[in-house]
């Protein structure tokens, strides 16, 4: 396929998943239960969701991807646990904020991890929109004073587990993504039940936590690993950073919840940064690398 083509494709499925992504602040507005419930059930009904997909798109041989993971595959169900449990238990150790400006550094983090491992030198355009999308997400939320130490190191641990995830699949293309990503996701889901309060699921929050599975989970890993195999890991991290500035949006889309002119203005930037690498990227002569 032409490589513009695929770099093009490899923008919207990352663009998508951000989105998908982004809605997670929504549906924990929504869910009226406690944050492990809310893991178990994003966990388990997102894993059910990618089992649904991976048999609808090869209904015969659905199994082999299953039963034909080598190492990487298993490096890569791994470390999305890890970082899963390292994002969760750092929600209750340092601040919101602290943990959206150190996510925001993912794209440096991936662009030294691509150096090291895949040799590839990221673009100067797409280092500079790195720089404006976290000056925009720290103008949002700020960085005081207000984390702790302990949690901030685990929230590092997690986004350097995601940057390390788009390293592997660039990497070792063989890897079955959506399958791993189904596997990790419902022993993740499993991990967090035991301290899940079930007793508290109603039958409409058991609704919630089935679409927060599908469309948070289910939809945004598979656009997600559709796209990290098309571009370059710094533009996979960068564009993910688009997360940020949009759960908000939703928040007052939904729940009519004014932001202050700091998170739009930062909101703001994150957005002009993301649009700004995806036009020049476009204007190269080979957009692909």
């Amino acid at each position: 396929m032409d490589p513009r083509r695929e770099h093009r494709l490899g923008l919207i499925f990352v663009v998508l998943a951000a989105i998908t992504w982004s809605s997670a602040g929504f549906f924990t507005r929504l869910i009226a239960l406690d944050y492990p419930t809310m893991i178990a059930g994003r966990g388990i009904f997102g894993a059910i969701g990618m089992l649904v997909l991976i048999i609808a798109f090869d209904p015969r041989h659905w199994t082999y991807q299953f039963r034909n993971m080598g190492w990487p595959d298993v490096v890569y169900i791994l470390n999305y646990v890890f970082g899963t449990l390292c994002y969760i238990s750092s929600l209750g150790l340092t601040s919101i904020a602290h943990n959206s400006v150190i996510f925001a550094t993912i794209p440096f983090i991936s662009a030294l991890l691509g150096w090291l491992f895949l040799r590839e030198i990221p673009s100067v355009h797409a280092i500079g929109a790195s720089a404006i999308a976290i000056l925009g997400v720290m103008i949002m939320v700020g960085f005081g004073a207000d984390g702790g130490v302990a949690g901030d190191v685990l929230s590092f641990a997690g986004t350097a587990s995601m940057a390390a995830s788009i390293i592997l699949v660039r990497k070792y293309r063989t890897i079955a993504i959506t399958a791993c990503a189904c596997i990790a996701s419902f022993i993740s889901g499993v991990i967090a039940l035991p301290f899940a309060e079930l007793s508290h699921v109603t039958s409409l929050n058991f609704t919630y936590l089935v679409l927060f599975g599908l469309l948070n989970a289910s939809a945004g890993l598979t656009l997600f690993s559709l796209g990290s195999k098309r571009l370059p890991a710094v533009e996979t991290a960068l564009i993910s950073t688009l997360d940020t500035p949009l759960a908000p949006f939703w928040v007052w889309l939904a729940f009519n919840e004014i932001a202050g002119p700091q998170t739009v203005i930062g909101g703001l930037l994150v957005l002009f940064a993301v649009i700004l690498h995806i036009y020049l990227s476009q204007r190269r002569p080979n957009a692909a690398m």
